[in-house]
């Protein structure tokens, strides 16, 4: 059978398997009726406490009709500098009784009826464990990119999210940025005519300068500090993974950290750039190409044959390629045949001046994760019950792009894709590394 006769007989007998777009921004279950009334604040838990969590937390407690009550982090200078925060910001607003509770254990915070939603925060090998149990806790969530750290995990989590009628917002900001709006509007709907091409560039670091692909867990064993739960950190990793502080940075009590947690470079724990700056960019790449609950159906490694990138091939013949552009800024180039955009933070070029749009400039004065058209969204979901512009379902499919990648680059040879019964064709290799084992006494259970 030819890959597009299959295609086309899988979407037939999986037709129940994905809402179409339009459905399922739009249906709303009876039993997630409107949970509060406008007046009344939404109660906010962050569970995962680092410097993601700060610039989050900076954008949520700003909100009038937002009360953060707790937090939660493996690791006690965090809970410290956390409770200090929010203390600091309410009481400059002249509150004079200020009270903020902190836990090390996640499920102790889920436990508060009080609390409506939690922000996770969390290294990604967490995220599915920790937002499967907060669906099963009645709690709506807000879930840092990527969605989560293999597909089986975001497949499970899909389902947990719309067997329990929660909210989900995915922190894929540039949904939210003018410039990524208007970038994929314009693709969306005609205005560069037929596409055939997209470049994503997802940056390249130390680690892995080549691909942006994630590294072996190499590093050197060091001790674990005082006041860090080493395994809860880990959570289902393996205990043979080691602690260094690259992975967890150390910090002081009043000093942030001065880099990015080292987690997200590492196979075991993260996609690296692959996942990392590419949930961002594959996903706006496939908004504007009309798949976001999609995805490829093909996936070719670069260096093998004639492929010189990392390639991904659509069923309707587009071709997306990870590779630098341009100056090289991370972001996402789209070629049709009447003209080319490119958009990337605070950037909007196109070939034609009348795709220019006046206000693309970002001067850089807010952090982009404390901007808070996005939070917002958030906020307003939990109050209708609406979807908001990143559910899960999508959150999942631009994570599954990534994944894919990986897994090609991993194998080192092309891997074909079923995207709407979200499955390997005749793989076993591949569909190996959908998913690893966790340790015992953690599993997707709901």
């Amino acid at each position: 059978m030819q890959r597009r006769d299959f295609l086309k007989t899988s979407a037939l007998g999986a037709a129940g398997l994905i809402l179409p777009s339009s459905l399922a921004h739009a249906v709303a279950s009876p039993a997630a009726k409107p949970r509060k009334a406008a007046s009344d604040k939404i109660t906010l838990g962050f569970i995962g406490l680092g410097q993601q969590a700060m610039n989050l937390l900076n954008g949520f407690i700003s909100m009038d009709d937002v009360r953060v009550v707790a937090g939660c982090d493996v690791y006690d200078i965090k809970r410290d500098r956390f409770v200090r925060r929010v203390i600091n910001y309410y009481s400059k607003k002249g509150e004079k009784k200020v009270k903020v509770d902190v836990y090390e254990d996640y499920q102790d915070l889920l436990a508060r009826p009080d609390i409506d939603a939690v922000v996770i925060a969390t290294p990604d090998h967490q995220h599915a464990i920790i937002a499967i149990a907060a669906c099963k806790a009645g709690k709506d969530i807000y879930l840092e990119k990527p969605l989560t750290l293999t597909i089986y995990e975001g497949q499970q989590l899909v389902k947990a999210v719309r067997k329990y009628n929660r909210i989900l917002q995915v922190g894929s900001q540039q949904r939210s940025s003018e410039e990524f709006f208007h970038a994929a509007t314009l693709a969306r709907e005609g205005e560069l005519g037929a596409i055939r091409m997209v470049k994503v560039y997802v940056g390249r670091n130390n680690v892995n300068p080549v691909t942006g692909a994630p590294a072996p867990n190499n590093l050197p064993y060091m001790e674990v500090p005082a006041g860090l739960n080493w395994d809860k950190w880990l959570g289902p990793l393996p205990t043979t993974v080691r602690y260094h502080s690259d992975l967890d940075p150390i910090i002081t009590p009043e000093k942030d950290e001065q880099l990015w947690g080292a987690w997200r470079w590492y196979k075991v724990s993260g996609g690296g750039l692959m996942t990392d700056w590419g949930a961002h960019m594959f996903d706006i790449a496939q908004w504007s190409i009309g798949k976001d609950l999609s995805g490829p159906v093909e996936i070719i490694p670069p260096g093998y044959s004639f492929y010189d990138h990392l390639t991904y091939k659509y069923d309707n013949g587009i071709i997306v390629s990870e590779e630098p552009f341009d100056d090289g800024t991370p972001g996402v180039k789209i070629y049709g045949d009447k003209g080319w955009i490119r958009v990337c933070r605070g950037i909007f070029e196109a070939s034609d001046k009348r795709w220019d749009m006046a206000s693309a400039k970002d001067d850089g004065s807010v952090p982009y994760e404390t901007k808070v058209g996005h939070h917002r969204k958030f906020i307003e979901s939990i109050r209708s019950r609406i979807d908001p512009n990143v559910p899960v379902e999508i959150g999942h499919s631009s994570c599954t792009v990534c994944n894919l990648g990986n897994i090609a680059m991993e194998l080192g040879r092309p891997v074909v894709w079923n995207p709407i019964v979200q499955k390997f064709m005749d793989d076993p290799e591949a569909t190996k590394l959908l998913h690893y084992d966790y340790r015992p006494g953690y599993s997707l259970d709901f």
